[in-house]
């Protein structure tokens, strides 16, 4: 596996993943025009190209030298330092992987590099948002020190859901 920063020419596999990766854990919840406008704002070519050329953003890619296998995005400053008293927190806002490779390391492989990139930067905690049902990713950043400090929304079109706020110092 290599990991390795994110170019613009990577934009539209970057975009394909995002979308198939949230659609293979979370189509089910949200009606599809919900689920369409969100994948829209969120993972449209023009928008990923964007966040890959904005310095407040920082992509690792994860591929097997021919193919995307997964992706981490963190940005700075993080828009969730409002719950928290850490000096410089960085947010965590997407970690995906190929849900044909999934239980493969490259989520871990790839959060690895995050906790490092995050003490590199001078950053004194992370967080990211969680979905409240979903138990086996809160287990996964459990497992790296995160802990839940808040309860927050997160909208899918007209569609609430319930998230969790987490977050570990570094």
């Amino acid at each position: 596996m290599i990991l390795r920063p994110a170019t613009p020419e990577d934009a539209p596999a970057l975009a394909t993943l995002g979308r198939e990766s949230f659609r293979a854990a979370f189509a089910h919840l949200y009606r599809p025009e919900d689920l369409n406008a969100f994948l829209e704002e969120a993972y449209d070519q023009a928008v990923v190209a964007g966040e890959i050329a904005d310095e407040r953003y920082i992509h690792r890619l994860a591929s097997d030298g021919t193919r995307l296998l997964g992706f981490v995005k963190m940005s700075a400053p993080s828009g969730y330092a409002e719950y928290s008293d850490a000096a410089n927190p960085i947010a965590l806002g997407q970690l995906y992987t190929d849900p044909a490779h999934t239980g493969e390391g490259i989520g871990a492989a790839l959060m690895d590099w995050a906790m490092g990139e995050a003490r590199t930067r001078g950053h004194d905690a992370i967080q990211l948002s969680v979905w409240s049902e979903n138990t086996r990713a809160q287990r996964f950043y459990q497992r790296y020190g995160f802990a839940h400090i808040a309860d927050i929304d997160f909208w899918v079109g007209t569609h609430r859901d319930d998230e969790f706020l987490y977050e570990t110092r570094l």
